[in-house]
């Protein structure tokens, strides 16, 4: 307990507070702060300054920070509207990404850049929610037919790439089991549903949330967080993956939040601060300490493996937004390629679980990671110069306010 120090953390913390802070004083740099944290986690880290590794407290709070990401990805599902032809398209779109992806994927396991290519597939599969949805807001697109098609494409791209994920590379017993433990989560988010929703029926209950939600006891904060505290501990307990878990508390409570309009309006605003205010850039910023830099420059074929990567973003979630131009028009078709090509947060955490069980290499992931990067700085700023759109200002990714999330 006295070997542990604060000081690593504070350094931490203080890149998460100037990252934002110094990209809005530098207005030219037209970058999400989530870009920033990681490549500051780099330079101080081992790869290039070695001023501090990722201690206990760094690892607790990045862990957190990591299932609060995937929380807060659960907590901007819509079902509502995940429906008619956007429903269709958004679902025929990822079909055609996945298959693309496997195929790309089995491609570079033949050139021998890819250890696991399935594994591959389901990362370049996935869109990072979580920075699209605040440039089509600031656009003013999110609640066109384009916006609300990008974020149902989005939306189904994030939870069928931890499902999958989860299926095919959680569990012990084999894809069987895993389908087994799968639906036993299911049971119990159901479970949690409709034992929640009862609750809030109770006038008595309903009430002392009301009072209880905006003191000190901020209770709704405190039952979000042992909502995603437990499901990620369920998932743990079923052989699953973590994000999982996280994910589906997200899911749920975003299920049982009907009415925050009416009765709780400053619920998700406190979930994101407590989440994008602190747990999520330590992850981000300890993701770059752990970034392996020596692993992606040791080779220059290791380094050659980022635009080959960027390029298979672009391919598998590019090329499938031609199936929109019967309703978008080329032109915002091939926006909705890009934006849906913008990848992140989803490949930090699946090299890292791909890290974790030996499928990937230092050098296969530090260059996924890369690529993740530059589809960030590259790809949301092209598509708004298609769009006609002035590049919005630099911002981390975050879950959605619940106004542009209605209008949908």
């Amino acid at each position: 307990m006295h070997d542990l120090s604060f000081g690593p953390l504070l350094l931490v913390v203080g890149i998460a507070f100037a990252a934002p802070l110094v990209l809005g004083l530098l207005p030219a740099l037209r970058l999400p702060s989530v870009v920033v944290e990681i490549v500051a986690g780099i330079v101080v880290g081992p790869s290039v300054l070695g001023w501090i590794t990722v201690d206990e407290p760094i690892e607790v709070l990045s862990l957190v920070g990591l299932a609060f990401l995937l929380f807060l990805a659960g907590l901007e599902i819509e079902l509502d509207h995940l429906r008619g032809r956007v429903l269709r398209l958004a679902l025929g779109g990822w079909a055609v990404s996945f298959a693309l992806a496997v195929g790309v994927g089995l491609g570079l396991k033949a050139a021998g850049l890819v250890h696991t290519p399935l594994l591959v597939a389901i990362i370049l599969s996935a869109t990072s929610l979580g920075i699209i949805i605040p440039v089509l807001k600031d656009a003013g697109e999110i609640a066109s037919p384009f916006g609300q098609l990008v974020v149902a494409a989005g939306t189904i791209a994030d939870f069928g790439g931890i499902i999958l994920l989860s299926l095919l590379f959680s569990g012990e017993g084999g894809v069987g089991a895993t389908l087994v433990l799968l639906g036993g989560l299911l049971a119990v988010a159901v479970a949690v549903l409709y034992a929640v929703r009862r609750a809030e029926r109770s006038t008595r209950v309903r009430g002392e949330l009301a009072r209880l939600q905006d003191t000190t006891a901020q209770i709704r904060v405190r039952g979000a967080v042992v909502l995603v505290v437990g499901f990620v501990a369920l998932a743990e307990a079923f052989g699953l993956e973590a994000i999982l878990g996280a994910f589906a508390a997200g899911a749920v409570l975003s299920l049982v939040d009907r009415d925050e309009q009416m009765t709780h309006p400053l619920l998700r605003t406190k979930l994101e601060a407590l989440g994008f205010g602190l747990l999520i850039p330590v992850f981000f910023v300890a993701s770059g300490i752990r970034f392996d830099l020596a692993a992606l420059l040791d080779d220059p074929a290791n380094l050659a493996m980022v635009p080959v990567f960027l390029i298979a973003l672009v391919v598998v979630r590019g090329v499938p937004a031609l199936l929109y131009r019967d309703l978008l028009g080329s032109r915002r078709a091939a926006t909705a390629g890009l934006l849906q090509a913008t990848s992140l947060p989803f490949i930090v955490a699946a090299t890292a679980i791909g890290r974790r069980l030996g499928l990937v290499d230092a050098a296969e992931a530090s260059a996924l990671v890369a690529a993740g990067l530059l589809s960030v700085v590259i790809f949301p700023t092209s598509a708004l110069e298609l769009l006609g759109r002035r590049t919005p200002p630099a911002q981390a990714p975050r879950a959605p306010t619940a106004e542009p999330a209605r209008a949908m």
